[in-house]
């Protein structure tokens, strides 16, 4: 008498750990991402030291900050930036974090293995999810590794330490929570721009900058409106992570993160469902 084999196919959250499984090992096995991981430390470090350093003609130059820890974040939250030193902070890994994870997500679509993914079992929502997940990791490693290179720099170039503790701690923890929402829209945008990989790169530098959020302060400040409505776009989270920061703003940061991640994740599946990926 022989009995019938039967094959349960693997639930969601089964795929979803295959996937990250996959993509995790992708992650460390890959230059890119320790590559990413130094630049991420070196660009700080360079930024606070090379603004002490002597001129042609024997002249220190005029120091961007005054203390070690605006480089992690702004002494305040600032929509209009007002000099470089205001934009010179931890957002700048959201602008060359969105470059790793578009040449991270470009290789799925070059290499052909995102055709081979979705054809055996993979789902498009899985897809998105371990995508971001992963990248939001990535970018999150990428934020230590700045504050440590940010703190280094600013100890050599001999800037003032004092700080409030756990205003700075939040701030940190505020901007490695907004990775998530960035690793959403930077995966979002190379599932749009999926076939131009070109493209994905520029636009993810393109949003990254804060560019959009940037100007609609501007208007809004000559308009006299106030800016504080601006918390609820993503680069605005961002911004409010900074060296007065409380526990409304890690409040802050994890709600705009968490929704801009689902409304994110959302998109991109509704996009991989209605068209050819590869």
């Amino acid at each position: 008498m022989t009995k019938e084999l039967k094959f349960e196919s693997p639930t969601f959250m089964q795929r979803i750990k295959g996937m990250l499984g996959v993509d995790f090992y992708r992650l460390f096995h890959t230059p890119l991402f320790y590559i990413f991981l130094c630049i991420a430390a070196i660009i700080p470090a360079m930024v606070s030291c090379l603004t002490m350093m002597p001129d042609a003609n024997g002249n220190t130059m005029e120091p961007l900050y005054s203390n070690v820890w605006q480089i992690i974040a702004a002494s305040e939250p600032l929509y209009v930036i007002r000099t470089i030193a205001d934009y010179a902070n931890m957002n700048m890994v959201f602008i060359f974090g969105g470059i790793m994870v578009s040449i991270f997500i470009g290789h799925d679509y070059k290499s052909g293995y995102v055709k081979q993914l979705f054809t055996t079992h993979a789902k498009k929502q899985g897809y998105m999810i371990s995508k971001t997940l992963v990248c939001a990791f990535a970018m999150a490693c990428m934020c230590i590794t700045y504050f440590i290179g940010g703190t280094i720099g600013g100890l050599i170039a001999g800037y003032e330490t004092t700080v409030n503790v756990g205003s700075l701690i939040i701030a940190i923890l505020g901007k490695i929570i907004m990775s998530l929402g960035w690793a959403s829209l930077y995966t979002l945008l190379n599932i749009i721009f999926r076939r131009y990989f070109g493209i994905s790169i520029a636009s993810s530098f393109f949003f990254g900058t804060g560019i959009l959020i940037i100007g609609a302060a501007a208007v809004v400040e000559n308009l006299s409106i106030p800016t504080g409505f601006l918390n609820i776009f993503l680069y605005g989270a961002s911004v409010n992570a900074c060296l007065v920061s409380n526990v409304g703003t890690l409040i802050i940061c994890i709600v705009v993160s968490v929704a801009w991640t689902c409304l994110y994740n959302f998109l991109g599946t509704k996009i991989l469902s209605r068209s050819d990926v590869y």
